[in-house]
């Protein structure tokens, strides 16, 4: 029997693609696409087969990081992550976009201060993330 998301899995992310870990990614192409209950954003990766359906919640965060203009988004970094969300009263997991790790400093170079992350506890986590950024693209 097939796997159901094999049979489902279509050309965008969904939260079980990530397989529990954090993959940066640079943004290849960023598009507006009009669906049933309006406009999101189609952001596609460099390596990656599969697409991001961006909602407000992770555009707003991407412009946070990168500005409004989305043309400027291109070749710029994120890294997506599985996070429990409330969607219509049930807890179900969702994709979240977050900035990216900073490089490692030069010697001399002072590290530059990442931008603060919000603390959340989940009462029912995934299993640890695989902080290895190297893994192939399983998407």
């Amino acid at each position: 029997m097939p796997d159901i998301n094999e049979v489902f899995g279509g050309e965008t992310l969904k939260a079980t693609d990530l397989q529990g870990r954090e993959f940066t990614l640079a943004m290849a192409s960023v598009q507006a696409k009009e669906f049933d209950k309006g406009a999101k954003l189609v952001i596609k990766f460099v390596g990656a087969k599969k697409a991001l359906i961006a909602n407000r919640t992770n555009s707003k965060r991407i412009a946070m990081l990168y500005g409004n203009n989305t043309d400027l988004w291109i070749g710029r970094q994120i890294t997506l992550y599985a996070e429990m969300v409330d969607f219509k009263g049930e807890a179900t997991w969702a994709i979240r976009v977050k900035q990216p790790p900073a490089p490692a400093a030069m010697p001399g170079q002072q590290q530059p201060t990442p931008m603060p992350q919000p603390v959340y506890v989940d009462p029912d986590p995934m299993p640890p993330l695989d902080r290895d950024m190297n893994d192939k693209i399983p998407f």
